[in-house]
């Protein structure tokens, strides 16, 4: 049976695994500690993508689910918005 990664990404993986374990894996721009062994995994792969190793491509999300997370999203983003009280309004009105 064909390996499904090749050496390369599963150094990477294991790298990864090490360093979770010893609680020093960081992951997005908040810089969370990562507890997950899956979490970890995917980390490590997506670094071994980005070198160029010998990795399978992430799956593709199907147009529907896609549209729908957009969506969804942009909706989000609107109802964020923060309005500015009436007291403050007509305190600066006076």
């Amino acid at each position: 049976m064909a390996r499904k990664y090749g050496k390369k990404a599963s150094k990477k993986v294991a790298r990864t695994m090490h360093e979770r374990k010893r609680g020093k894996l960081r992951s997005g721009r908040s810089g969370k500690k990562v507890t997950s062994r899956k979490q970890a995994i995917a980390i490590g792969l997506s670094e071994a993508r980005r070198e160029g190793a010998k990795v399978p491509p992430r799956k593709k999300r199907s147009t529907k689910r896609r549209k729908r997370t957009a969506s969804t999203r942009s909706t989000g983003k609107q109802r964020t918005r923060k309005r500015r009280s009436k007291r403050r309004t007509r305190r600066r009105a006076a």
